[in-house]
């Protein structure tokens, strides 16, 4: 099976939502990318392609991180979704590399997400990173942040402000 992972393209846009929908089992991540991207929110949008056909897709979008003395921007990393069938070959760990490469190549300095500790640790993300930064999933066992920039994080605290198109998801235990 060969796969490549590319931007996404304004003709993949209707495979990614069917993609996050049949991954999650609602349409909520779906109007969650489709929100993102349509209010210029998104930073980094990659697909898999197998035989032609767009069997994943990861988002990367700004966030703020909001403390007394500074407002910086970081990124969130959600969602990610393979279709079932391509699961458990590699997919989304190309997607999650080759995404993170990107967002450094742009100069991204950190990355949050709600995910798999298990699965997302072997790129990088820590909980331990994250303790220092609120959001509306900090406490969750998958809240966990990235260091693009070596340090970047050693010191800061503050709250994570997610775009208005998270708002429907907030309070949800869905792991992106």
């Amino acid at each position: 099976m060969t796969c490549i992972i590319r931007k996404e393209k304004e003709q993949d846009r209707s495979a990614v939502a069917n993609i996050n929908t049949i991954s999650f089992g609602s349409p909520a991540e779906a109007d969650l990318v489709k929100s993102l991207q349509s209010q210029g929110y998104a930073v980094v949008s990659l697909v898999a392609e197998v035989d032609q056909q767009v069997v994943g897709h990861i988002l990367f979008s700004r966030v703020l991180v909001v403390s007394e003395s500074k407002t910086w921007t970081a990124l969130s990393l959600a969602p990610m979704a393979v279709l079932p069938e391509y699961r458990r070959q590699g997919i989304g760990t190309r997607l999650i590399a080759a995404g993170l490469e990107a967002c450094r190549a742009q100069g991204h300095s950190a990355i949050v997400v709600l995910g798999d500790p298990a699965y997302y640790s072997r790129f990088g993300f820590s909980s331990e990173l994250a303790l220092d930064l609120d959001s509306p999933y900090a406490g969750h066992s998958g809240w966990m942040a990235l260091e693009l920039t070596p340090g970047i994080l050693a010191g800061r605290s503050g709250h994570v402000e997610y775009p208005p198109p998270f708002q429907a998801l907030v309070g949800t235990e869905t792991a992106h």
